[in-house]
């Protein structure tokens, strides 16, 4: 009976579980998915919109998975921190394949973006969708106007939240005080702003069109900004997604102000150069100008603009994070590899395996994760006659809990989910997510494994 474990539980990690469960070189594999908090999904808990349910619903196609007889969900189980290091892991299972994802932020690295008010997306984002590590900030408090940098899907979506009605995020399950905080805010405008042009912007054509249906705000485009994109007079040679974002985009510019009383703009070739406070918090964005070169890239034109906000988020992407005791490559924020196997010094280290963002870097939307994870389940096949070799394994969840670990099965995942559903009745909504560690582990605790 092989075991395996796999840790993390969002896209990458469930896609390589029920990769495992199809190999036939793995015989009766049995895998347990390890994470760090007490609940499942990872970035389709705590990532996704609150407000996009159909990309949520992918949760149901997670679920079959991990609920299958073969697969085990430990949560509230952390790998590189005490006695749970992995080559403790490697002891217990006949492979480990690591799915930790990419949960570091990149940074602007200009003067002043530590100031109060200045945050990353990433932040902003943990703090709607209850991650039990979020701090409990005022985001919103005193702002009439937010900056978003970065024109990406992550930065649609914050700039969506804070421009949608309470009303619609009622009917979600947005913590409430999330919810509330929002409700009782002022953001009159929100500024999604691009360092290059439109024709190079990463988000999805469905994504931008959802910024133009939301009720009482008008979204503007400054038309001459889009002229400096050579590709946005003759637009035919970009791919598809580009074009259809160029087709939106130039509708929208064609647009004059109405007076709705909000109001999403849309800029473009404006790199951030300082963050300047008023008051020991943000206050004013100062932006270069920046124009297209022959190469594609863009430089700077020594002209600067200022744009007044009491809020700044960051979306510029990410970068994984270094786990104790795995080899990593800090240049690229990935754990050196080759068709994911782990190398060490330079050579393949047997049983260890890596898939999604840390693998591959934080590229590709939520499906990418799918052949990523075939091509390590894929290697580790081709391995199984060695991994095997050591014999069948005693099962290892007494040798986590001799680590120090309390680990929280499906049952207690179950209790999360019925406390949610009952705190979400309480306040007349649906389920409402609970962010408090000291909650979940609470309710988590009523279901022992």
């Amino acid at each position: 009976m092989p075991r395996v474990a796999v840790v993390g539980s969002g896209p990458s990690g469930v896609y390589t579980a029920a990769g495992l469960l199809e190999q036939s070189a793995l015989g009766q594999v049995r895998v347990d998915v390890l994470d760090r908090l007490p609940c499942p999904y990872g970035l389709v808990r705590y990532g996704v919109a609150p407000d996009h349910e159909k990309i949520k619903s992918l949760q149901n196609n997670l679920r079959r998975v991990l609920e299958d007889e073969r697969v085990r969900f430990l949560g509230g189980v952390e790998v590189g921190t005490g006695q749970l290091t992995p080559a403790r892991l490697r002891e217990l299972y006949h492979a480990v394949v690591y799915c930790i994802g990419a949960a570091a932020d990149r940074r602007l690295s200009v003067p002043g973006e530590d100031l109060a008010g200045s945050w990353s997306a990433t932040e902003f984002v943990s703090w709607y969708s209850a991650h039990p590590d979020s701090l409990a900030a005022d985001f919103v408090r005193d702002v009439d106007t937010a900056v978003v940098v970065g024109v990406g899907n992550v930065a649609v979506d914050v700039t969506r939240i804070l421009s949608r009605g309470v009303r619609e995020l009622r009917a979600t399950d947005m913590p409430e005080a999330a919810l509330s905080a929002l409700g009782s805010g002022h953001v009159r405008e929100v500024q999604m702003v691009g360092r290059r042009g439109p024709s190079q912007a990463r988000f999805t054509t469905k994504e931008l069109r959802e910024l133009g249906t939301l009720p009482d705000t008008e979204v503007l485009v400054d038309p001459a900004e889009l002229a400096l994109d050579p590709a946005f007079h003759d637009p035919s040679g970009l791919p598809a997604p580009q074009r259809r974002n160029i087709e939106v985009l130039r509708g929208w510019s064609e647009r004059r102000p109405t007076g709705l009383p909000h109001v999403i703009r849309l800029r473009f070739f404006l790199r951030p150069a300082e963050i300047l406070g008023a008051r020991g918090r943000v206050g004013t964005v100062r932006f270069e100008r920046t124009a297209p070169t022959a190469d594609g890239r863009i430089t700077g034109t020594g002209v600067h603009e200022e744009i007044p906000a009491q809020l700044l988020l960051r979306s510029v992407g990410y970068r994984g994070l270094a786990l104790e005791g795995l080899p990593f490559d800090p240049a690229n924020g990935t754990v050196p590899h080759v068709a994911g196997r782990v190398l060490r010094d330079g050579a393949a280290s047997p049983g260890e395996y890596v898939a999604g963002w840390i693998k591959r870097g934080p590229t590709g939307v939520i499906g990418s994760n799918r052949p990523c994870a075939k091509e390590t389940v894929h290697s580790l096949a081709e391995d199984a006659e060695d991994l095997l070799a050591r014999g069948e394994l005693p099962d290892p969840l007494e040798g986590l809990r001799a680590s120090g670990q309390s680990p929280v099965g499906w049952a207690g995942w179950r209790a999360i989910e019925r406390a949610e559903a009952s705190l979400g009745t309480s306040l007349g909504r649906g389920p409402v997510k609970i962010g408090d560690w000291q909650a979940l582990r609470d309710a988590a605790r009523s279901a022992p494994l």
